[in-house]
This record gives structure tokens, sequence and C-alpha cells, in this order.
């Protein structure tokens, strides 16, 4: 794996490993860990099953899976059609690409070993964000 990064890349790569809930499905792969970034459009507010989705991309030559994986193909709120790949034995949500000749993947940052080292910089898609998550501010440790 050679970091190809992209266009905007502004640090060093971080190399990250991923799994699914089964632990069925594994992934690497090399980011910009000032590229994350979290989602509010309604594609990923119903495919995650929440109100926002935590995203990084990875250049697909820097991004090695192992494991059998399902693909979901929908067309995005940009038109564009849009694989949607999971763990056919758990469901965990993985990553997107685009569903002909992707240069990237999306990967889902849930499923990423190293993700507290990955505090989101941007927010995408706010139009659609839920009004009350400005408000929400009580925290539990536990449910």
């Amino acid at each position: 794996m050679q970091y190809k990064g992209g266009p905007h890349s502004q640090r060093l790569p971080m190399l990250i490993h991923g799994t699914c809930h089964c632990q069925a499905v594994r992934f690497t792969a090399l980011i910009d860990p000032s590229q994350v970034s979290v989602c509010h459009c309604s594609d990923c507010q119903v495919l995650s099953g929440a109100p926002m989705r935590a995203i990084v991309k990875a250049a697909m030559a820097d991004f090695s899976l192992q494991g059998p994986v399902q693909t979901y193909t929908k067309t995005a709120q940009s038109g564009q059609r849009r694989n949607q790949v999971f763990c056919p034995v758990c469901g965990t949500p993985l990553y997107g690409c685009a569903a002909q000749n992707p240069e990237f993947v999306v990967i889902r940052l849930g499923c990423v070993e190293e993700r507290a080292q990955l505090p989101p910089k941007r927010q995408i898609w706010t139009t659609s964000a839920m009004p009350w998550l400005a408000e929400c501010v009580a925290q539990s440790g536990a449910a």
C-alpha cells in the first residue's frame, strides 16, 4: 500500500484498521486525518440509522479489504450511483464508493479501531442536520 492521498491532503498519512461487529470483514487504509467529516445528508441518516455519520475518504489504492462483503447500490442525493458496502453476516456498514470505477472509498468511522484519534474537521450537508442537535447537551457514560 503506497499513500496516494488527495489534492487537499494536509497531513502525513495515518494507517487505520477496521472491522465489522462480528469480525468477518477487516480492512486497513491510509488516510489523511484532516479529512474526517461528519455528514448530515438524509442518505447517511437513513443508511446509518443515526442523525449523522462520521466518515473519512481513502484512495482505492490505499485501501485493503479482507473478507466477504455485500453491496447495496443506490442513487445518492447528488444523482450519482453509490455502492453501500456492508458485512453480509452482521450488517455493519463499512464504506461507500462510486458504483463504477471508484477512485476512493468513504469509510464509516464507527468501524475504525482508531476512531477516538480522528476528530471530525468539518460538517457537510448541514442543511439536512437535525435542528435539535445543537440543543443536545446532556451526557451519560452508559445507557
